[in-house]
């Protein structure tokens, strides 16, 4: 086993004056915390300690949630192809640990822009346009917020987290409010989601709306007859006071999802779309939201009929309801997703959260970006601008991401790949008449990273469940990891470690994390049990298999093995301790903000 340098006390002392500066910290707090500051392994909350799985019946089908027994990490040798030294475990040195979110489909529920009643007529075809939990998104985006703040320090080595990344589908249906939302949530700023006052206004408190589930009142309806419980002060608690956040305890990085892209992630953004968002007019009917908001797809697309859509829009008719008007539930345009990242706070940063001033000037929505001295995120946009949940990699996009792969190759940098699709829903092949796009899909994707041995892992999301997939080559390959959702059960997302086995081998540690709420609501109404009664009511999907989300054993808490890309001696133990210096300062100033 080979050991490099370390940090000279000068040293030590140098990089604490510089970080306490630039965080704006007391030296003295900061050399003394770095030096002496310990981690209980065994207090940092996941799924290694305990799981939150289906329990007893309460009404018709409906079931309550119960804690079940952790899961220890489970080695994958599949690209590796042979078994590991067990001795690793007294070697290995953590090279990275980041957070992975995923498909937070931040909602405005009250929003007209919503097509809700459209499940009503296909529940398969439809299912996310709706969820009886929709008002509490806020609430479980919080919580998932305060469980990376709970995981700062990873629960395998003590390190802490150094950087986390977010594939995609954070604004549900492409509300401004919602892109807001998401990156104050995330930063660490409180939220109000009273959008129409301090009376819920939408489907959900209405009694026309038999499809929907009305906590008031759920009788009468699918949901009902499965049993959905009534909750009587469900709604007014979920707007009743706004939503605070710890933040993310480290830097965070974003790329597109479908979702941040088109309507329900599948359709173009209409001018009568545009005009019914920021209206006071909301549908809850199929029929009314037919004809208001996709009728318009199939209209003529001239300036008058434009104009005449928008006015029908206005004046509404049969199946609508008045609702208050909020002109920051105006929809987003593309460029807009990027510069709302500029519009972030100094800590945990970086401005523009991956985007560049390059992306703003040029249109570009892919990035790079190092997330430590020797990993180097590449972020890609997969969503298809023109039609369809599924997404594809232009050709521009393609040929920089391999330039990008030769150039990691050439620096020696482990090449984090992040996407909002995975490769099982890479097949897109949707293009504007006229236009010779040439579409790289996924087979041509992942044989492009097998080319590449520094590209070690592809983090997705997408397909709301949790699920690792190998991809190898004759000399090795890279692991495909998708996070689940907060949107669908089991709501949950995941850390993920890079270590060094300082044996020609590396391994990728994946562990699930559920948000911070317990598994059984309260009736408090606070913000904990609004998100532990989101994923309960989740858990419920009639439409769905709720349970498959989860994915497999070998999905979740993971080791999952490959070859070194090359002599990893090359990064000293001096440059690790720098870079734990420069980690553990950020989380010293994000506990910090948080105690102020």
């Amino acid at each position: 086993m080979t050991r490099t340098r370390s940090l000279t006390r000068r040293e030590f002392l140098t990089r604490t004056a510089v970080l306490a500066a630039a965080l704006g910290l007391a030296p003295e707090f900061v050399g003394r915390a770095l030096a002496t500051e310990t981690v209980d392994l065994a207090a940092i909350p996941s799924t290694l300690q305990q799981t939150i799985l289906h329990g007893a019946v309460l009404q018709h089908q409906y079931r309550a949630l119960a804690v079940g027994p952790g899961e220890p990490y489970l080695p994958r040798f599949d690209v590796l192809r042979r078994r590991a030294d067990p001795a690793r475990t007294d070697r290995r040195r953590s090279l990275l640990y980041l957070g992975h979110l995923s498909d937070l489909h931040v909602i405005d529920a009250q929003s007209p822009g919503r097509i809700e009643p459209m499940i009503e007529q296909n529940h398969a075809a439809w299912g996310s346009a709706f969820h009886p939990h929709d008002p509490l998104s806020t609430h479980t985006t919080a919580a998932m917020v305060g469980a990376f703040a709970g995981a700062r320090y990873s629960p395998l080595t003590g390190v802490p987290m150094g950087a986390a990344v977010v594939t995609g589908d954070s604004a549900d249906m492409h509300s401004f409010l919602e892109l807001r939302w998401y990156i104050d949530l995330l930063d660490g700023v409180t939220v109000d989601p009273a959008t129409s006052g301090r009376v819920f206004q939408g489907v959900q408190a209405w009694p026309e709306a038999v499809w929907a589930y009305r906590p008031e009142d759920p009788a009468g309806g699918s949901f009902g007859d499965y049993g959905f419980p009534q909750l009587p002060t469900l709604l007014s608690a979920s707007i009743a006071t706004p939503v605070g956040s710890t933040g993310l305890p480290s830097p965070w990085y974003a790329v597109y999802g479908n979702h941040d892209t088109l309507l329900l992630g599948t359709f173009g953004l209409s001018p009568a779309l545009h005009a019914l968002a920021v209206g006071g007019r909301k549908a809850f009917t199929v029929e009314a939201t037919a004809a208001s908001t996709l009728a318009g797809y199939a209209a003529s697309g001239s300036a008058l009929q434009q104009a005449i859509d928008s006015v029908r829009l206005s004046l509404g008719g049969p199946g609508f309801k008045s609702v208050t008007p909020n002109p920051d539930r105006r929809l987003f345009e593309q460029r807009e997703f990027m510069a709302e990242h500029f519009r972030t706070q100094p800590q945990p940063g970086p401005v523009g959260h991956g985007f560049t001033q390059h992306n703003l000037d040029s249109g570009e929505t892919w990035w790079s970006a190092d997330l430590s001295p020797f990993v180097r995120a590449l972020g890609l946009d997969t969503c298809n601008a023109v039609a369809g949940p599924d997404g594809a990699v232009p050709d521009v996009q393609f040929q920089w991401l391999r330039a990008q792969l030769e150039k990691a190759q050439a620096e020696k940098k482990l090449v984090l790949v992040l996407s909002h699709h995975n490769s099982l829903t890479l097949e897109n092949a949707a293009t504007r008449p006229g236009q010779d796009h040439v579409l790289h899909h996924a087979e041509e994707v992942v044989d492009l990273l097998l080319q590449f041995p520094v590209a070690v892992a592809w983090l997705n999301g997408h397909t709301h469940l949790n699920q690792i997939l190998a991809h190898t080559s004759e000399t090795g390959g890279f692991w495909e990891i998708t996070t689940a959702s907060c949107i669908d059960f089991p709501q949950q997302q995941q850390v993920v470690e890079i270590v060094d086995n300082r044996d020609g081998t590396l391994s990728l540690f994946t562990t699930v994390l559920d948000h911070a709420s317990p598994a059984v609501p309260g009736s408090s109404g606070s913000a904990t049990d609004l998100a532990a009664r989101s994923r309960e009511l989740a858990a419920n999907d009639w439409a769905e298999n709720p349970t498959m989300r989860r994915g497999s054993p070998l999905d979740r808490n993971t080791e999952l093995l490959l070859p070194a890309p090359f002599d990893l001696s090359a990064i000293t133990d001096a440059a690790l301790e720098a870079q734990r210096l420069t980690e553990k300062a950020r989380i010293l100033a994000h506990e910090k903000g948080n105690q102020s």
